[in-house]
């Protein structure tokens, strides 16, 4: 797979330094996630972002295709695929194809029930 800067992916936490966090993009491609690039405000303890084995988001920043690597980020993004209780979160791409798709949903629906009566 081709992956591009400003690209969100899907990648998992593999271990965590107090400087960033590891993580696997696919067969391929490893990253890292540096402790500059977790938040705008200071970031006293990186293991508060992630743990190994989650399954989180992630922006491309740079991709080096001769040694396989990505520097990544989770600044500005909402990178957590569930939250603590299990439900799912917004995607990346936030609730805009629910936005694009309610109304042709409530119009169909709408001539449905106007079809039965």
């Amino acid at each position: 797979m081709d992956y591009h800067t400003g690209d969100i992916i899907k990648v998992t936490v593999t271990s965590i330094e107090n400087y960033g966090i590891f993580v696997k993009v696919d067969e391929r491609y490893n990253g890292l996630i540096h402790i500059s690039e977790m938040s705008d405000s200071f970031v006293s303890n990186v293991r508060n972002f992630a743990f190994p084995g989650e399954d989180i988001y992630a922006k491309v920043m740079d991709v080096d295709v001769l040694k396989n690597q990505m520097k990544l980020s989770i600044k500005s993004i909402n990178y957590r695929l569930t939250n603590k209780k299990g439900r799912m979160m917004e995607s990346p791409n936030g609730f805009s194809k629910l936005k694009e798709c309610l109304p042709i949903w409530i119009d169909t629906k709408l001539k449905e029930i106007e079809c039965k009566n």
